[in-house]
């Protein structure tokens, strides 16, 4: 898709009776969802919901080249690309190798990957400006030198987008991003991980790894010092929040299992166990890449996210230069053998026994029964979980809907996390953590305590049975279903 003004006219041009038959379904009352959400809500869902299911899909790749277009940096934020070096030893792809091997199944089939420099981008809030404010002309250190004059907390949020693991970019979120980190007084690291399918898991987690690892022991030329794990929140929307969640899973994996004693990283020797970061902050988490949870079809009439299609009705994704995979490879991130390895969904990890503190971001959406399954889990085994979710609201709602009360809060509270869990004894605010489950009413963001206990709405055994149920599903259906992508 052309983001041009003309192009985008021509998109929208087709939709105006569409536009206007939502309005009035909307005003008459007679839509679903008329007394729960006001008319731009009503008109930006359908808008979205009719572009997913879309009878002419779009190439992968030229959607891909679209998400990733620079929109250009101004206003209130402050900007500094940085390129974090490949280490030279390999100790960080060997150690996630053998945690994807003793975590995996029998059949579970993926290729190591190489390890590679990180590009990233310093976020930080530039107070005072205009929202048209161009960026400064400077070096990109004299760019983290003037940004880190207005960051007065030690928070650090490392941030993974959204995107289905092979859409958007830093460049696409730098907006919420740069709100982060004025509503924490804080910085954040935006990760340009490698998407999919050119580069199939477990390339982004190792990105994700060894910029976390870059964060705590800086390479030779880095920007920064060396920042303590209780200062680093991993943040993450939509697939950014599966990266952050089987992160800390991968540390816990290494943790646990590792025979080793040290991690050579940068010519420098890391003792085990690894430091955990201050906490997990997740917005609308895809947790389950199979998509086997009852809610997304039961909670489709509240969200824009395309349901699973069968065989016979999929509509298949135009043939480009990276999509078959050759060879072919049935699902646009990994391999379908991996669907339910905890890496790749972290619905399927089992032990979430030592997690630093999650919070959970949610709307009434397909994904909500993928991430309660999550959150009462790790509540169960001991972990500090705070989940909030807002009635009739659709996937990743606070960056979609910002005029949404609902939107201002639960961002509010997102950045909140954030700065309890990371600021240290600078937050004069800083409360204890307890693990909590709050709902919250549409419209009027009224609150109900709710039991976290009764979040998950099957066993783990059900949950467990539910995936391999849709992973055979995709494996039988190689030539259909399991060629596509998974459109979420």
């Amino acid at each position: 898709m052309d983001p041009s003004p003309s192009a985008l006219f021509r998109v929208f041009l087709p939709k105006v009776p569409f536009i206007a038959r939502t309005a009035l379904w909307h005003t008459l009352w007679l839509s679903s969802t008329s007394s729960k959400w006001d008319l731009r809500t009503e008109i930006i869902v359908n808008i979205l919901r009719s572009l997913l299911n879309s009878p002419k899909p779009t190439p992968l790749l030229q959607q891909q080249r679209w998400s990733v277009k620079d929109p250009g940096i101004k206003g209130a934020m402050w900007i500094s690309k940085v390129t974090l070096p490949k280490p030279e030893e390999e100790d960080i792809r060997l150690l996630l190798v053998e945690a994807v091997e003793s975590m995996k199944g029998d059949e579970a089939v993926y290729a190591s990957p190489a390890i590679l420099p990180v590009e990233a981008e310093w976020t930080g809030y530039r107070a005072n400006v205009r929202h048209d404010r161009p960026r400064l002309d400077l070096s990109e250190a004299q760019h983290y030198q003037r940004m880190m004059s207005e960051v007065t907390s030690p928070v650090t949020i490392l941030y993974f987008h959204g995107g289905v693991h092979f859409l958007m970019d830093p460049a696409s979120h730098r907006i919420p991003v740069s709100r982060l980190a004025h509503l924490t007084n804080g910085r954040c690291l935006s990760v340009r991980y490698r998407l999919s399918p050119q580069n199939p898991f477990p390339c982004a987690l190792l990105d994700a790894f060894q910029t976390y690892l870059s964060l705590l022991y800086p390479p030779p030329g880095s920007f920064h010092e060396p920042i303590a794990a209780s200062n680093i929140a991993l943040v993450g929307d939509s697939a950014g929040g599966n990266l952050a969640l089987a992160l800390v899973q991968l540390i816990l994996e290494i943790n646990r299992s590792s025979t080793r004693k040290t991690l050579a990283f940068h010519g420098r020797s890391i003792g085990l166990p690894l430091p955990l970061p201050a906490g997990i902050a997740s917005s609308s988490p895809w947790t389950d890449i199979t998509r086997c949870m009852p809610s997304i079809l039961s909670n489709a009439q509240y969200d824009y996210l395309p349901p699973p299609m069968g065989v016979e009705t999929v509509s298949r994704f135009p043939h480009d230069e990276i999509w078959p995979t050759n060879p072919p490879r049935g699902d646009i991130y990994c391999d379908l053998s991996m669907l339910d390895h905890p890496l790749v969904s972290p619905l399927a990890a089992k032990d979430w026994t030592g997690s630093c503190p999650i919070f959970f971001l949610c709307g009434e959406e397909m994904l909500a029964d993928e991430a309660k399954a999550v959150a009462s889990l790790a509540a169960e085994q001991g972990v500090t979980v705070i989940w909030e979710q807002y009635e009739a609201m659709p996937h990743c709602f606070p960056l979609l809907l910002e005029h949404l009360q609902a939107s201002q809060k639960g961002f509010k509270n997102w950045a909140a996390f954030c700065a309890n869990v990371a600021g240290g004894n600078h937050n004069k605010e800083q409360v204890k953590l307890e693990t909590k489950a709050t709902w919250f009413a549409a419209k009027t963001c009224r609150e109900t305590a709710v039991d976290i206990r009764s979040l998950a709405v099957c066993s783990r055994e059900e949950v467990a049975e539910r995936m391999v149920s849709a992973k055979q599903a995709r494996m039988e259906g190689k030539e259909g279903e399991a060629k596509i992508l998974p459109k979420i």
